[in-house]
């Protein structure tokens, strides 16, 4: 009989705009499924139409109109306050039936911008600078979608602008334009990923072979512990025996110069090396961050969601099949 796996996941650490879990008790094609549906199948809002009515600025229509669309898009769950799915407050423009856009398939965000209008309001010694047009400009017809301007406080204390630059005015510049945002996936375009990154590494095995460990001396141990490059391993001087460091799975990446060094110091070639560092084939630890579209941990949510309502059309197609 088939051994059925129960996955588990153990949340390493939990941000806003970033998280890291393992995933363990399945293998390697679960691993990856989830991470390529965190990328490229989790729907986000994004501007996906400009209506430019002036554009006087140093940057043609085409080109301001894809820099709108590579600004994160959030959707706030009014319940929560909380950047959230909006898989259910809005439908996909091409299943709504609206004869053009409607409040439930689109947003919609105005921005104007007139440098001699705003360079009125500047103090005297800022009149001669440039305007910077940031994404704190568009103004949206939905309360709860707004632009992500900053991943988090700290981002925003460090940053020159107030929010994400779309363009610098001069003298006798002008834009005014309306933008369009949809919901999407990044199997379309990429301006609909809600992550910046979502990556998993193998979780690192680590064994000691202590009958082997026994025939070292205390600098040949010391050796072993300074030739790996992520300083994986400690040495007690004291017992004199050899264990890896705390949290060694968030360092363990390379271990040639480690295996290499046991190598040297063995009395056979064919002798059991006496740290062993392997990869589990079965537990996986992921690392996921946000462009501020959704909070990290929605994500997570929503990609179980969007592989489980996979899973329920694959298996309604298999019943159809055997009814045929």
């Amino acid at each position: 009989m088939p051994y059925q796996r129960f996955p588990k996941i153990e949340i390493l650490y939990l941000s806003p705009h970033e998280m890291r879990f393992t995933l363990s008790d399945t293998d390697v094609s679960m691993a990856n499924t989830l991470r390529r549906i965190m990328i490229a199948e989790v729907p986000t809002l994004a501007i996906d139409l400009v209506e430019f009515h002036e554009n006087s600025t140093v940057l043609n229509d085409e080109y301001i109109a894809h820099r709108l669309g590579l600004i994160p898009i959030k959707y706030q769950d009014p319940q929560t306050l909380r950047g959230g799915d909006c898989n259910g407050p809005f439908l996909s423009h091409r299943e709504c039936v609206c004869y053009e856009r409607c409040r439930r398939c689109s947003v919609e965000f105005e921005l104007d911008v007139d440098f001699d209008q705003e360079n009125g309001k500047r103090a005297e010694a800022e009149r001669m600078l440039p305007i910077t047009v940031t994404s704190r400009d568009l103004k949206s017809n939905n309360d709860s979608v707004m632009p992500a301007h900053f991943l988090s406080e700290e981002e925003q204390d460090e940053a020159q602008d107030e929010g994400i630059s779309i363009v610098k005015i001069g003298p006798g510049q002008h834009l005014k334009l309306k933008a369009i945002a949809r919901m999407g996936i990044a199997k379309e375009h990429a301006k609909w990923s809600p992550v910046a990154v979502a990556t998993y590494r193998f979780w690192p095995d680590i064994e000691f072979n202590e009958e082997q460990l026994a025939t070292l001396t205390l600098d040949q141990k010391q050796e072993l512990v300074d030739a790996c490059p992520d300083r994986i391993l400690q040495l007690d001087e004291t017992t004199g025996k050899l264990s890896a460091i705390e949290n060694a799975h968030e360092f363990a990446t390379f271990t040639e110069d480690l295996r290499l060094t046991q190598e040297s110091m063995k009395k056979r070639p064919e002798d059991d090396d006496f740290v062993t560092i392997t990869q589990a084939t079965d537990r996986f630890i992921f690392s996921v961050e946000t462009t501020g579209s959704m909070d990290a941990e929605v994500i997570f949510m929503s990609a179980l969601r969007v592989l489980k309502d996979r899973l329920n059309d694959l298996a309604m197609q298999v019943i159809n099949l055997k009814d045929v």
